[in-house]
């Protein structure tokens, strides 16, 4: 499982999603800019989170199991039935 490093702080973080709002390119092959560190965040529910590169790795979040997003790494998310959650972003301060 990934790990974010120690420096990181949140910057920003987007509205919950619910598996009828999330944002059709959240469920595609998609990727955070140079630097920015992503935490995807389950509220409740499932969400399947796939790393599409450098080989693929899928994992199952839940609200016990965030998921790390590193940078400029293709990813991409699919509900796993009723779902909320929402993505906050992290870099180093500078």
């Amino acid at each position: 499982m990934k790990t974010l490093p120690p420096d990181v702080q949140p910057y920003r973080r987007t509205p919950e999603f619910s598996q009828a709002t999330v944002p059709a390119a959240l469920t595609r092959r998609h990727t955070t800019k140079a630097g920015v560190w992503g935490r995807i965040c389950v509220v409740r529910g499932s969400l399947r989170y796939r790393i599409l590169e450098p080989e693929l790795e899928e994992q199952v979040l839940s609200p016990e199991h965030p998921g790390v997003v590193e940078p400029e790494t293709p990813h991409e998310v699919e509900p796993i039935g009723e779902v909320c959650f929402f993505v906050e972003f992290l870099r180093s301060p500078e």
